[in-house]
C-alpha cells in the first residue's frame, strides 16, 4: 500500500500482524477537537493504562477496501483478524483458523475456525463471517487493494460455522500471504455493504471487528483513539487503550516524545537521530523495516490516447516524461548516494526498482544502475533534440512546443520529501530541467494522482508486502484505470509474465521471472528509486516497557509490540 509517512505509499505495503481480537474499553471523550482526552502516566493505579503514539499521518478510511495510505493499514492489523498472520521474523502463522488442509491437486483449501471468538458488538464469529469477508474483496473490483489477492479465487463458502472452503482456479504459491490481508468483518453489519457503490462509500465509523484493539474514536488527520480487547482469544493486551496522535511538523513530532507529550514515534527526521539519542529516556531503534519501504520518482507516463477517461482520467502530464531518454537523462542527473547521505543521514540504499532489497531473494541483485554522470545526462538529450535554443538555461521539447519545466508534488505529512526535492531540483537543473516544487495534501495527491494522471512528477513510496506480487502488479497495464498503477506504464510483455508468476509453484522458476520483470521495468526506466530507506522509531524507556525490539525487522506500532508492552514499574 501507499506509504504515505514517508512519501507515502502503502501498499503495501504495512502489514498485516493481526493476532487480533474484541472486547472491553475506556470510553473516555476528547476533551476538544484535535485533542484526545488528558490521561495519566501509566503507572498510576486504578485508572486506564493509555500509551500515545506520535505520527506524521493519518488513516485516510477505516474501509479496508479503500484504504490506501500505510496508516490506515496499520489500524486494520489492530482491529481485524485475519487466516493467517505475518510476524516479525518473517513467518507466517494461522490467526482464526486452527487448521489449513490442501488439496492434492493445490486447488482447495479448507479452514477450520477457531470457536469462541466474538465481535467488538458481542455477536459471534464463525466461518460464514470469513466466507463472507473473502468474498467481499473478491466480489468489489473497486477496491483498490484487497481485491488483487483474491485473483486466483474461484469459489469461497463456509460448509458449516466451523469451516471454509476456498477453491482456487490455479494453485498459487503464497496463499498464507495472500490470506493475510484479507480482514475479517462481521457480515451482520457488512451484508448492506457488500456491493458497489456502498461497499465503497462505506465509511465503516464504528469498525467493527474481532482484533485486540477496537475503536473508539476517530478523526482524521488528528487522531486514533482504540480501546483494548481484554478478551482476545490469542493476544489480550496489557494495556487499556492507545491513542495514535498526528503531528503536521516533523520537528513537533520529535518534541512530543522528548517532553513526554508521547511514549512512541514511528517516524522521525534523520537529522533528529543523534539529538534522540543523547537522551537518557529515550531509545532509538533502527533497522531493517517490517514492510520494507520504497522511495519513489513518479513519472506520469500516461498516454491521452490511451487515457481511462470513464473513470476520470485526464493524462495532463508533460509529454517529454513519456519519452524514454528524458528519464533516462534524468536517472544518470541523480546523484542517489548523495541523497541518501543527506535525506537520509546514510540510513539507506541505493534503489533499482519497487522489489526492494528488504525483501530477500525477490531482489534482483545483478542489475546495474545507472551511473550518475551530468555530462552523459547532458548528451543524452541533445541527441534526443531537447535544446535550449532561448538560453534561459531550460531545454525544450524538440518542436520548441514547451520547456522541460515539469511540476513535482509531494505528500504534505512527509517528512524527507522537501529535501529531497530541493536535491533534485539542484541535480536536474544542471542538465537544463526546471522543477515547480508543492507539497499537497495526501488525500488531494491521491486525487490528482491516479487513475487521473493529473500531474507531472510525484515523491512518494511503498510500503512492501512480503512477497513481492503487490508491487509487481503496480507496473501492470491492468492497474490503470482503478489508480493502483500510478505512472500509466504500459508493457504487454510484462503483463504476461505478471500472470505467470502469479501461479509458478517452483520458487525457483519464479524467481527467474519476478527478476526478469525488474529487468523490463528498469530497462525502461519506468521511475527513479531514489533509496531503499530503513526504519528509525524511537520510544520512552521511561513510560513502557516489553517493546519487541530484537527481531531481524523494526516496527513498533506492530500488533506484536502493543499487545504485549506493559507499564514500567
Amino acid at each position: 500500500m501507499k506509504k504515505y509517512t514517508l512519501f507515502v505509499i502503502a501498499i503495501v505495503l504495512a502489514l498485516v500482524l493481526s493476532a487480533c481480537g474484541g472486547g472491553a474499553q475506556s470510553t473516555a471523550e476528547p476533551e476538544q477537537p484535535g485533542e484526545p482526552a488528558a490521561t495519566q502516566s501509566p503507572e498510576e493505579p486504578g485508572l486506564p493504562v493509555v500509551l500515545r503514539v506520535g505520527w506524521a499521518g493519518s488513516p485516510d478510511t477505516l474501509n479496508p477496501g479503500t484504504g490506501v495510505l500505510t496508516e490506515a493499514y496499520t489500524i486494520f492489523a489492530l482491529v481485524y483478524d485475519t487466516i493467517y498472520e505475518y510476524r516479525l521474523d518473517g513467518t507466517y502463522t494461522l490467526d482464526v483458523a486452527e487448521s489449513a488442509e490442501l488439496s492434492e491437486d493445490g486447488l482447495t483449501w479448507t479452514f477450520k475456525i477457531r470457536d469462541g471468538i466474538k465481535f467488538h458488538d458481542g455477536q459471534p464469529m464463525t466461518a460464514r463471517d470469513v466466507a463472507f469477508s473473502v468474498n467481499l474483496y473478491k466480489n468489489n473490483t473497486d477496491f483498490i487493494y484487497l481485491n488483487a489477492y483474491t485473483t486466483n479465487f474461484d469459489t469461497v463458502e463456509a460448509t458449516d460455522d466451523n469451516t471454509v472452503v476456498i477453491t482456487l482456479l490455479n494453485p498459487v504459491p503464497n496463499m498464507d500471504y495472500l490470506l493475510s490481508y484479507l480482514y475479517i468483518v462481521p457480515e451482520h453489519i457488512w451484508k448492506d455493504y457488500a456491493e458497489a457503490p456502498a461497499s465503497t462509500e462505506f465509511e465503516n465509523l464504528e469498525m467493527i471487528g474481532t482484533g485486540p484493539f477496537k475503536m473508539i474514536e476517530y478523526r482524521q488527520n488528528e487522531f486514533v483513539h482504540l480501546g483494548a480487547n481484554k478478551e482476545h482469544f490469542a493476544n489480550p493486551p496489557k494495556i487499556d487503550e492507545v491513542i495514535f496522535q498526528t503531528f503536521e511538523s516533523p520537528d513537533v513530532l520529535v518534541q512530543s516524545l522528548t517532553s513526554g507529550q508521547v511514549d512512541m514515534i514511528t517516524e522521525m527526521p534523520a537529522t533528529a537521530v543523534a539529538t534522540l539519542q543523547g537522551d537518557a529516556n529515550i531509545k532509538v531503534v533502527t533497522g531493517a523495516p517490517f514492510a520494507p519501504s520504497v522511495s519513489d520518482v513518479i513519472f506520469n507516463q500516461a498516454d491521452p490516447e490511451n487515457c481511462p477517461t470513464d473513470v476520470g482520467g485526464l493524462c495532463t502530464g508533460h509529454p517529454a516524461l513519456r519519452d524514454r531518454n528524458v528519464r533516462l537523462a534524468l536517472a544518470h542527473a541523480t546523484d542517489k548516494q548523495k541523497l541518501i547521505d543527506i535525506v537520509l543521514l546514510g540510513f539507506g540504499t541505493p534503489g533499482l526498482t519497487l522489489i526492494p532489497d528488504g525483501l530477500g531473494p525477490w531482489y534482483n541483485d545483478t542489475l546495474v544502475d545507472y551511473e550518475y554522470d551530468v555530462e552523459k545526462a547532458r548528451q543524452i538529450l541533445d541527441d534526443a533534440g531537447y535544446k535550449d535554443t532561448d538560453s534561459d538555461g531550460i531545454r525544450e521539447t524538440p518542436d520548441g512546443s514547451r520547456p522541460l519545466n515539469f511540476k513535482m508534488h509531494w505528500p504534505s505529512d512527509s517528512i524527507d520529501a522537501p529535501r529531497l526535492a530541493e536535491l533534485l531540483s539542484e541535480m536536474w537543473g544542471e542538465v537544463g530541467v526546471s522543477l515547480e516544487l508543492q507539497a499537497i495534501d495526501p488525500d488531494a495527491l491521491t486525487a490528482e494522482c491516479c487513475p487521473a494522471f493529473d500531474f507531472d512528477i510525484i515523491l512518494w513510496g511503498w510500503g512492501s508486502d512480503p512477497d513481492p506480487n503487490l508491487l509487481l502488479s503496480v507496473y501492470s497495464t491492468g492497474e490503470i484505470p482503478n489508480g493502483y498503477n500510478e505512472t500509466g506504464y504500459s508493457n504487454p510483455a510484462y503483463d504476461e509474465l505478471h500472470a505467470q508468476q502469479g501461479v509458478e509453484l517452483d520458487p525457483e522458476k519464479r524467481r527467474e521471472i519476478v527478476w526478469e520483470m525488474q529487468k523490463i521495468v528498469h530497462d525502461d526506466v519506468v521511475y527513479i528509486i531514489p533509496y531503499y530507506e530503513q526504519a528509525t522509531q524511537a520510544y520512552r524507556v521511561d513510560r513502557f516497557t516489553g517493546w519487541i525490539t530484537g527481531m531481524a525487522k523494526v516496527e513498533l506500532s506492530d500488533v506484536s509490540s502493543l499487545v504485549v508492552i506493559e507499564p514500567v514499574k
